[in-house]
């Protein structure tokens, strides 16, 4: 927590997206994983959902493929 308090507000932001990109990462392998055969374009459109929520990522994305 020391480490912390003593950054700047830029590399508390630095961190803060890389650790975003990470767990961003980290959830489309697990998809990947669940949904081996889907195209990026799936994959991108079932993050949108995890991340937007179903009924958000439908409206700005469009329905999910079928399971």
């Amino acid at each position: 927590m020391e480490g912390w308090a003593r950054m700047s507000p830029a590399e508390k932001m630095k961190r803060a997206l890389e650790l975003s990109e990470t767990v961003r990462s980290a959830a489309k392998a697990g998809l990947r994983q669940q949904y081996p055969n889907a195209s990026e374009q799936e994959i991108f459109l079932r993050l949108a959902d995890l991340v937007l929520g179903p009924e958000l990522a439908r409206k700005v994305y469009g329905e999910l493929p079928e399971d």
